[in-house]
């Protein structure tokens, strides 16, 4: 426990010497217990000086945890030949209940479906070398009554396909907006507050370039968000996204220049942009890499195509990759995308199984801070 206190001792300007005690004696007994973190089972595992009515006191406290996080990464594991990045995921823990503070249902990709439970937002530094993910901010999803209203509303306007046919060209009374001015979701303002806070605390000490963001943030409202943080988004795009080759043909005399040209076919994407080939257990890997323009996008992005097929069934799938840096090689950005999510991925879980259950038993009263 020596060893925990003298750790946890570079937490001193934020915090008492008490409460660092006591974070000592519960990470202690976080490494050692087994089974459901509970306070009361986090008592019965510290032994002298740590009761269950201190556990409590410990946990009722609101502590500036995205200092704390700053402060022990920057005396203990910061490297500074190291390359990090900022990556950001959710993750939901399930809870039964109706009266857990934060409670609502949020999608589970673990269950494919709305799971009733907490959902946390967590931004974590990736270092490149380690393959390791460092959480720096953490906070609760706490959706508003309007914005649940919005979203049920969305639900309930959804078009059918009758609906959805229409005459061709633009409406009538429709007026051009730009891209570049989109409304941000309350998620993604979140994230932008967060990411903002955070460039701001951690200041010149570890500049930051690459926000990692998985799949359901391939928009460009996620795209906006990030640029307007002065960061480069890399993330994933749907299958099935409209890409168009950058047009590079003649004028046609009148009118706006033409910006898009031929639409990418996933299954059959000129040799030109062939960048690397591989065959593995019978199945071959091609990846592809170019400058692609998204009908939705407001500028072009730097785009890589994973094709694999099945040699002997002749079955094929892709993978689409973006970045909105144009000059990040093919194998910078997978290997930036691949590492991020899967060391974020496996972070969170651990890292919320520990800290959120002692807090959801008491309606999760360190989630404030």
């Amino acid at each position: 426990m020596l060893d925990i206190i003298a750790l946890l001792l570079c937490l001193h300007p934020e915090t008492t010497m008490t409460t660092i005690r006591q974070f000592s004696l519960i990470a202690l007994a976080l490494l050692a217990m087994t089974g459901r973190v509970t306070m009361l089972a986090i008592s019965r595992w510290t032994g002298d000086g740590g009761s269950y009515r201190t556990i409590q006191r410990f946990f009722a406290t609101a502590l500036p945890w995205a200092s704390l996080f700053w402060i022990f990464f920057r005396t203990h594991l910061f490297c500074p030949a190291d390359v990090y990045l900022l990556g950001g995921d959710e993750t939901v823990v399930t809870k039964a209940g109706k009266h857990t503070h934060g409670l609502d249902r949020f999608f589970a990709s673990l269950y494919g479906k709305p799971v009733s439970g907490l959902a946390f937002f967590t931004l974590s530094l990736i270092s490149i070398q380690q393959r390791r993910s460092f959480p720096i901010a953490v906070e609760q999803v706490l959706r508003s009554a309007q914005e649940k209203a919005a979203a049920q509303a969305k639900r309930r306007a959804r078009p059918s396909a009758a609906t959805l046919k229409r005459k061709p060209g633009r409406p009538k009374g429709s007026t051009t907006k730009a891209k570049t001015a989109v409304e941000l979701t309350p998620e993604l303002c979140r994230i932008q507050r967060m990411v903002r806070e955070l460039i701001e605390r951690i200041g010149e000490v570890l500049p930051l370039t690459y926000l990692v963001l998985d799949g359901h943030f391939g928009n460009n409202a996620a795209l906006q968000m990030a640029q307007q943080c002065n960061l480069q988004l890399i993330s994933k795009l749907r299958a099935d996204s409209a890409l168009y080759l950058p047009y590079d043909g003649p004028y046609a005399g009148r009118g706006p220049r033409r910006i898009y040209g031929e639409r990418i076919n996933p299954r059959a994407i000129p040799e030109c942009y062939l960048r690397q080939t591989s065959v593995d257990d019978a199945i071959e890997t091609r990846t592809y890499q170019l400058h692609a323009r998204h009908a939705t996008f407001a500028q072009a992005v730097n785009v890589v195509l994973i094709v694999k097929t099945n040699l002997k069934t002749q079955a094929v799938a892709h993978v689409i990759l973006f970045s909105s840096d144009l000059a990040l090689p093919f194998d910078t950005l997978i290997d930036y995308y691949s590492k991020s999510t899967m060391v974020v991925k496996s972070c969170q879980k651990v890292y919320i199984s520990h800290m959120s259950k002692p807090a959801m038993d008491k309606r999760n009263r360190y989630a404030d801070t």
